[in-house]
């Protein structure tokens, strides 16, 4: 992962000493902004525990924060390095999700509701829609490599909130998604606003990297995934893979499932 020490980063969330500094009150689930020490190396995390979730009708209680570390893993396997380290452990609330905080560039947007003539022009537009006042306005974001290594790994969790706010430009260059607790569900649920590809073949890239993920969830990949998720999250995994191989193009918006998370941010 560009620009982060991920083993130096995974030991520091694994054994480290957690300080709660506050709690990032926007979030649907008990999320706390807290520093983590180990060895005098520090550094800022995210973290979510299991007694903070909040039930939902289509999730199993309880298994939001074990979805966050299989995305992590599935990130991993990628070799994009996508999702920012992550780990289960035991915090000052219980078991739970610790994430690496990500500090994000203000300067660049990737996703944005724009007036229909704002629109950039190397920009995929998602939907048109109209405003609080009524006026036009249309959801779109940057045709960027980087968001199409997204999307293609939100096809495979079958991520159901790609939010725009969710998507972390980094100063580095690097571009990171966070925010993978409702992944992973055995029935099509693909919620994005990174639709600007949907149909279109997969590059030759993508492609490689799908067959990696298929050869992998028969070995290592699979069986980590099997201590976070259940046997049929996994297989439905599994079968999202080939299919996306077999069709050789991006996934397309289910029938009967809202598309696009609302609010998209």
């Amino acid at each position: 992962m560009t620009g982060i020490d991920v083993n130096g980063a995974l030991a520091l969330l694994r054994d480290g000493e957690i300080s709660v500094e506050g709690r990032l009150v926007d979030a649907s689930n008990a999320t706390l902004f807290c520093d983590i020490a180990l060895d005098g190396s520090q550094a800022r995390c995210v973290y979510k525990p299991v007694a903070g979730e909040r039930p939902l009708w289509d999730f199993p209680d309880g298994t939001l924060a074990a979805r966050e570390v299989a995305a992590y893993a599935v990130s991993e396997a990628t070799g994009w390095g996508i999702v920012p380290p992550t780990v289960m452990r035991e915090g000052p609330f219980g078991p739970g999700m610790c994430q690496l905080w990500i500090d994000t560039d203000p300067t660049v947007d990737l996703v944005d509701v724009v007036p229909p003539e704002d629109l950039p022009t190397d920009w995929r537009g998602v939907l048109e829609a109209l405003g609080s006042l009524g006026q036009p306005v249309v959801l779109g974001h940057a045709d960027d490599p980087r968001l199409r290594r997204m999307a293609v790994l939100d096809a495979v969790i079958n991520n159901a909130d790609r939010k725009g706010g969710h998507v972390l430009p980094m100063t580095s260059g690097q571009v990171l998604g966070v925010d993978h607790g409702v992944c992973f569900h055995v029935e099509s649920k693909l919620r994005t606003v990174l639709w600007g590809w949907a149909g279109e073949a997969l590059s030759a890239e993508e492609t490689e990297v799908l067959r990696r993920l298929d050869t992998q969830l028969d070995g290592d990949l699979g069986e980590r995934l099997g201590t976070l998720l259940t046997r049929a999250e996994v297989r439905a995994t599994r079968r999202r893979v080939t299919g996306l191989l077999a069709g050789g193009c991006f996934t397309l918006p289910a029938e009967g499932w809202p598309s696009i998370p609302w609010p998209p941010f």
